[in-house]
């Protein structure tokens, strides 16, 4: 009875030490068969390199380094203009990669030009999700000080602004998610942010550039990727 016993314990221990592991391996947060590569959109006045912490989560979690794309682009000029060498991009990461389809992460007006893409150049078809990083997909009152073609485009109310958001705001297939901050004082208001037809999510008290460091927001957007 005893030995019957101690059988019975084995049994159970070892079903208890499998269960995190298969809890591991249904999780979607890691890289697997099924994850896509990643195109990271920058927003104004920045830069590929703004995306170091989070490239470097993605690559911790296995993303492979050549899935991970922290492109540059100039952002004085229109956002149309970089929709056109966003979708060149697009397309050069998929032939590398042999994928299908891509996920495009974007921080600020990043968004912007990828929502050009997905909505008039056919990008929609290409993108199994996009991410809205504290974007000003509305417009922000911040974009008056400046007087560049992008920041012009950024102002509530632009023709740009009325033509994007137009008819449906999440074309095609795409999985859509947005975060804003109700302490980002970039993005005036805080609701230009949030999309209809997508996931918006409101995030702790982070600054505008807080979005792209800090690590619950990047473990949600992974899970939201990878999902």
């Amino acid at each position: 009875m005893k030995k019957k016993s101690l059988a019975v314990a084995a049994a159970v221990l070892a079903l208890a030490l499998q269960a995190p592991a298969a809890a591991a391996a249904e999780s979607p947060s890691a890289y697997g068969p099924g994850s896509d590569p990643i195109l990271f959109v920058h927003g104004w006045n920045s830069g590929g390199s703004t995306w170091n912490t989070m490239a470097g989560r993605f690559r911790a979690d296995g993303w492979p380094a050549g899935h991970l794309r922290q492109w540059s682009y100039t952002s004085s000029q229109s956002n149309a203009t970089t929709a056109r060498q966003l979708a060149t991009e697009v397309d050069r990461l998929l032939a590398a990669t042999g994928a299908s389809k891509v996920d495009v992460i974007t921080h600020s007006m990043g968004g912007l030009s990828s929502r050009y893409y997905a909505k008039n150049l056919g990008g929609a078809a290409k993108i199994d999700a996009w991410v809205s990083l504290g974007g000003p997909n509305h417009g922000t009152d911040m974009a008056n000080w400046c007087f560049q073609t992008s920041c012009i485009e950024m102002r509530i109310g632009s023709s740009f602004l009325n033509s994007l958001n137009s008819g449906d705001e999440t074309p095609g297939s795409a999985r859509y998610a947005t975060w804003w901050s109700p302490c980002d004082t970039v993005i005036n208001p805080d609701s230009s942010v949030a999309l209809s037809g997508a996931v918006n999510t409101r995030t702790a008290c982070l600054s505008h550039s807080g979005l792209l460091n800090d690590a619950t927001v990047y473990g949600q957007v992974r899970d939201t990727v990878d999902s």
